[in-house]
């Protein structure tokens, strides 16, 4: 835990305020995390310095269910296994080997009215993934299916008290979380606030 939080305060200080159009779909994965709200960023704070922190977290949730699939849920972790070599044929995964502060974000922009795209990061990649798919596997029987949603239940139960256990130590790092926020995050955000209104204030624009 100690790791992942000093890893995201060194990233924090590459952090900028986005200019560009803000998107209207909300993050699944940050909006109304316990998480975030452990942490001590669930009000006022940037979603990409959310999401920054949210991953690093997953990547420690991740790694405990992957443990405890691999130690005791056996067709789990072989339907994982196929899984992961289906995937494997695809020769196009954009959303695969980013950094953790831009994984789980959306690859492509939300479309403009009047301005279509010649294609999306998302449609290549499914278009890809369609031609060179590998042949489906044998369809589970009644029993194997009942048995895989037991275990993948057990992972649920055993990823939501990893999850509880994050939030919990979580807490122990929120002053230091909160303090790397004010001296390095307020700031920019004061300054572009401060830059809009001069840029409001400015004769260029009649009728203010």
């Amino acid at each position: 835990m100690s790791h992942e939080v000093d890893n995201w305060l060194r990233w924090l200080p590459k952090w900028r305020p986005g200019t560009h159009r803000s998107r209207t779909r909300l993050c699944r994965r940050c909006f109304g995390s316990p998480i975030i709200a452990a942490a001590g960023l669930s009000t006022d704070v940037p979603h990409a310095v959310q999401h920054a922190l949210s991953m690093r977290m997953k990547l420690i949730i991740d790694s405990a269910v992957d443990d405890y699939t691999d130690r005791n849920l056996p067709l789990l972790r072989r339907e994982i296994r196929l899984s992961e070599e289906r995937k494997a044929h695809r020769p196009y995964r954009p959303g695969e080997g980013l950094p953790p502060e831009v994984t789980g974000l959306e690859l492509d922009p939300e479309p403009e009215p009047g301005q279509p795209y010649l294609f999306t990061l998302g449609e290549l990649a499914s278009e890809t993934a369609a031609e060179l798919a590998p042949p489906p596997p044998e369809p589970l029987s009644e029993p194997e299916k009942e048995a895989i949603r037991a275990e993948v239940k057990l992972a649920d139960q055993y990823a939501k008290q990893i999850g509880r256990r994050v939030c919990v130590e979580l807490v122990q790092h929120r002053d230091r979380i909160e303090k790397a926020v004010g001296d390095i995050v307020e700031p920019q955000i004061a300054q572009l606030l401060a830059d809009l209104d001069r840029e409001l204030d400015s004769p260029l624009w009649p009728g203010f």
